[in-house]
C-alpha cells in the first residue's frame, strides 16, 4: 500500500471509523497514517484479545468497518472475527493477508467478509474495499443473507452457481449472473475445484485432463468472469455478484 493521501475521498470520511487489528507495527503505522490523511478516524490494536476487548467496547460515532489481518499470533482473525460476531459485533470487515490463499477466501467469504486483500495491496483495492465495507454497514443486517455452507461446494455444471445476497446489490448479482453464463460445463466444473482450494495436479486428476489443459481452462475462466486473481475470484463466487 503506497503511503500519500490521495484526493477524492467523500466529504463525509471524517464520520467513518476504521478499526484496524494487525500485529505488524509498520503496517499499522503506515495505514493509521494513510487512512486518517485521508479523513477516516482510526483506530488500531496490535493484539487480537485487546483488539477483542475494545471492538466490543468501542461505540463510533458514525458508520465503521474492521480491516482485520488473518494470520496473527494467539488468535487469528478468523477466530477473534467468530468471537466479535458471538458478541453481536455489527460492522463489514475487509480481511488482509501476506499469505492469501483459496481456503483463506473461502473461510473469511463465509464469515461474511466483504472483501480479502492480500498483502501488498494498492491504494486503490483498499479504497474499493472500504467503499464495499461503508456501504454494506448501511445495509439492514435482516437485509443480509449470509452465504450457506453449500454455497463452498464445487459448482455444478447444470448449476447458475449463484449464491445469497443482499436485494440492494442487486445489479451486482445480476453482472455476476451474465459473467457465469459465459462459461462452458467444463468450465463450471473446474471452478467449483478452484473454490475448493484444488491444486492444478489435483483437478488435472479429478477431470481427467492434463495439467496444461487445466491452467487452460483456468486462465479461461479467469477472463471470462474478469478476476483479476484467484482471491477476486473467490470474493464474486462467494459473495454472488461482481466485486
Amino acid at each position: 500500500m503506497n503511503t500519500a493521501p490521495q484526493p477524492g475521498h467523500p466529504t463525509d470520511a471524517s464520520t467513518r471509523t476504521i478499526f484496524i487489528v494487525d500485529d505488524n507495527a509498520d503496517f499499522r503505522s503506515s495505514a493509521h497514517w494513510w487512512l486518517a490523511g485521508a479523513g477516516y478516524e482510526v483506530v488500531d490494536f496490535a493484539d487480537p484479545a485487546e483488539a477483542l476487548a475494545g471492538l466490543c467496547n468501542a461505540r463510533p460515532s458514525g458508520p465503521a468497518c474492521v480491516l482485520l489481518d488473518v494470520r496473527m499470533p494467539g488468535m487469528s482473525g478468523l477466530d477473534l472475527h467468530d468471537r466479535l460476531r458471538a458478541q453481536g459485533m455489527p460492522w463489514p470487515v475487509v480481511y488482509m493477508t501476506g499469505h492469501g490463499d483459496v481456503p483463506l477466501a473461502v473461510q473469511a467469504m463465509q464469515r461474511g467478509a466483504v472483501s480479502f486483500l492480500e498483502k501488498p495491496f494498492a491504494d486503490q483495492a483498499l479504497e474499493e474495499a472500504l467503499d464495499r465495507a461503508f456501504h454494506a454497514s448501511a445495509v439492514p443486517a435482516a437485509a443480509v443473507v449470509p452465504v450457506p455452507p453449500a454455497a463452498m461446494q464445487p459448482v455444478p455444471a447444470t448449476a447458475p452457481g449463484a449464491t445469497a445476497v443482499p436485494a440492494v446489490e442487486e445489479p451486482a448479482r445480476q453482472a455476476w449472473q451474465q459473467r457465469l453464463a459465459r462459461l462452458t460445463p467444463r468450465e463450471r466444473e473446474l471452478l467449483g475445484w478452484v473454490v475448493e482450494g484444488k491444486l492444478n495436479k489435483v483437478i488435472a486428476d479429478r477431470m481427467g485432463i492434463s495439467i496444461k489443459t487445466v491452467e487452460l481452462h483456468r486462465k479461461r475462466v479467469m477472463d471470462k468472469l474478469q478476476a483479476s486473481s484467484v482471491t477476486h475470484l473467490i470474493t464474486m463466487v462467494v459473495s454472488g455478484r461482481v466485486a
